[in-house]
């Protein structure tokens, strides 16, 4: 039975771990890397890692180095002896001499159709992309930012209006059941690696909270698909009367030029002009308040409609 460590933080990784975790498996998972643990919130709680969370229930010996390029790190995981490392979604990069390390190298669980969408945040960019299809790759890893050679790809639809919440749940369970597929054939020597074309590769980065501010001068399709991608973190926001206006649900829909941010109503509804098309409002949440439909919010905010959203200036971040 080959010896097996895995690499995982978040949500995504812990349902990898969960799958690699079912018995009747040729691999025993010896051992279980994550990152630090981390004040979150406004109360600064220390908060465990999904993955840690997991291998603490099962028994599972967890190490929490804040950096892999040490000699002590590197030490603790080689006694680990593994044979297959696992990598997903761990947040921190692997030098040369942990890629080396075992027998059947260094393999990662990775959000996207490789090499599209590298980087830290496939399945935002995806959405933000437009894309209609996207899917979970299995590499093998290099020294380069997911560059290394493919060893097994499947396709998943992207439902229109789905949030990146919503595709992530899907695409954890895909690259679950892909990971636990392709890795008996890679340990028994039956998958030959197939190098990425890198002319077709592109890159995403962390996402950041101000990338929720929303400019009115865009077209509203960019806008609609900004609403996807940054659900649930960090939100798409605006500002209203100098408060930061949070708006949780709205569609792309055609519309006559006019001023950016200035909102209309109609027999349809309320919208946003954009820079082309408008934005129809669903679900709006003012700062410090719940989230309302937008009808409701309406008839409870006198002045809403022919206000212009944004006016304000950089919007600040919602910290509902």
């Amino acid at each position: 039975m080959k010896r097996l460590v895995f690499m995982g933080t978040p949500e995504f990784a812990s349902t990898m771990l969960q799958a690699l975790r079912a018995p009747n498996r040729a691999w025993e998972v010896v051992g279980v890397l994550t990152r630090a643990d981390k004040p979150v919130g406004r109360g600064q709680e220390v908060a465990v890692s999904p993955v840690k969370a997991f291998a603490l229930t099962h028994d599972l010996p967890v190490q929490q180095p804040r950096t892999l390029r040490q000699p002590e790190p590197l030490a603790d995981l080689a006694a680990l002896q593994p044979d297959v490392i696992v990598v997903a979604a761990y947040g921190l990069i692997l030098p040369q001499t942990v890629l080396d390390l075992p027998q059947h190298g260094c393999l990662n669980v990775h959000a996207s159709l490789l090499p599209r969408h590298r980087g830290a945040a496939p399945v935002a960019g995806a959405l933000l992309a437009g894309d209609s299809v996207t899917g979970s790759t299995i590499m093998l890893m290099d020294a380069g930012m997911d560059t290394g050679p493919l060893l097994a790809q499947a396709l998943l639809s992207i439902t229109p209006g789905e949030t990146r919440g919503e595709l992530m749940v899907r695409l954890a369970q895909q690259g679950a059941e892909l990971l636990v597929s392709t890795l008996p054939r890679w340990l028994a020597g039956d998958i030959t690696p197939q190098p990425q074309d890198h002319s077709q590769a592109t890159m995403t980065r962390p996402i950041a909270k101000s990338q929720g501010r929303i400019d009115w001068r865009v077209p509203a399709v960019q806008i609609a698909r900004q609403l996807q991608a940054f659900q649930p973190w960090p939100g798409t926001f605006t500002t209203w009367h100098g408060r930061s206006l949070k708006i949780n649900l709205a569609q792309a829909i055609p519309g006559d030029a006019a001023e950016p941010g200035l909102v209309l109503a109609d027999a349809q509804g309320v919208s946003v002009v954009c820079g082309e098309g408008r934005l129809r409002l669903l679900e709006l949440q003012l700062e410090g308040k719940r989230s309302l439909d937008a009808l409701t919010f309406v008839r409870g905010q006198r002045g809403f409609v022919g206000s212009v959203l944004g006016a304000d200036g950089d919007t600040p971040p919602m910290h509902t």
